[in-house]
């Protein structure tokens, strides 16, 4: 059984161990996988795994021996599911092993964006405050999360938890949701009262044809220009140049991604240049504990496909 990683550098650096999937086959991990390496480095593996490498329709026609594809995250819109059905081959996906992750970040960047604790920290190891005539300085004013409006688009796995901790911080949570049964403590809003209200806006949601550029111009528009919008969803759920637009003009406080529509982006991205803009390289996910779920559910579904009780199955 011969079993190819075609991009496991992400999920593994180096830090954990793919000893569990070396037990069940002759194992090849690549660190990355350019797209014309595709088929040269899975062309005699039965069992792929790939994170972000595609596997199209054409690359699995040119794999013949190919029985499984496991994806190494949630998203599985990297592989042609449909090509993939009228081929047999099973493809899984590993759900829900980033939540805690993910929740964390949106945090992470907000209270960025309302305490600055890094700014100051900076600051600080310069002398300022050895230098400071009073006992404190601010630069920037400190907003408190009690009592304001959060906003969550998709109430998800991570939407809920996202929920359960602005909760925890005295917000007032809104969601737009197809759920018909709410947790308790969250409201259920439309779209246009979200963006209304919203001194947070916060996105979970799949991305599909009708979430594309979800926030745009027009939807910019109606938020409060003191509203923070934060993305740690898809990235084209966002309109990168509507946002800059935004925050430019002081439509909009502050903008918070951990994901873009092109990653890496480019350096002509309108954000890049935004002060307000606080960006991180698609790293929520990425925590050691999730990775370890990660790589131990990934492990999981191709032992449970070889048992022949395939788990975690898409499409």
């Amino acid at each position: 059984m011969k079993i190819v990683i075609l991009d496991g550098y992400t999920a593994n650096p180096g830090d954990l161990s793919w000893q569990g999937l070396e037990t069940m086959g002759e194992l090849t991990v690549h660190n990355r996988t350019k797209a014309n390496e595709t088929v040269a480095r899975a062309a005699e593996a039965e069992i792929v795994l790939t994170n972000k490498v595609v596997i199209s329709r054409e690359v699995m026609e040119q794999l013949p021996k190919l029985r499984y594809i496991g994806v190494l995250a949630t998203g599985y819109n990297v592989v042609d599911i449909v090509a993939a059905r009228e081929r047999g081959i099973t493809v899984t996906n590993v759900p829900a092993y980033s939540t805690e992750s993910v929740a964390q970040m949106v945090f992470a960047h907000l209270l960025t964006v309302t305490n600055r604790t890094e700014h100051y920290a900076r600051e600080n190891r310069s002398g300022r405050w050895t230098a400071n005539p009073d006992f404190c300085y601010q630069d920037f004013p400190h907003t408190e999360l009690a009592g304001k409006t959060f906003g969550i688009v998709g109430l998800g796995n991570i939407g809920q938890r996202v929920a359960q901790i602005a909760l925890a911080f005295g917000m007032k949570v809104k969601a737009l949701t197809s759920k018909t049964t709410l947790p308790p403590g969250i409201g259920k809003a439309t779209l246009e009262e979200l963006l209304a209200t919203a001194d947070v806006l916060s996105l979970h949601c799949p991305l599909t044809e009708g979430t594309r550029h979800l926030m745009n111009a027009e939807s910019l528009r109606q938020m409060k220009p003191t509203a923070i919008l934060i993305n740690t969803g898809r990235g084209p759920l966002v309109d990168d140049q509507a946002v800059a637009d935004a925050l430019a003009e002081g439509r909009l406080a502050a903008f918070c991604a951990d994901v873009l529509t092109d990653e890496p982006p480019k350096a002509d991205n309108p954000l890049l240049k935004q002060p307000n803009a606080y960006l991180t390289p698609h790293i929520a996910w990425a925590t050691k504990e999730a990775r370890v779920r990660l790589v131990q559910v990934a492990t999981d579904n191709v032992r449970a496909f070889l048992d022949g009780q395939a788990q975690n199955v898409v499409g």
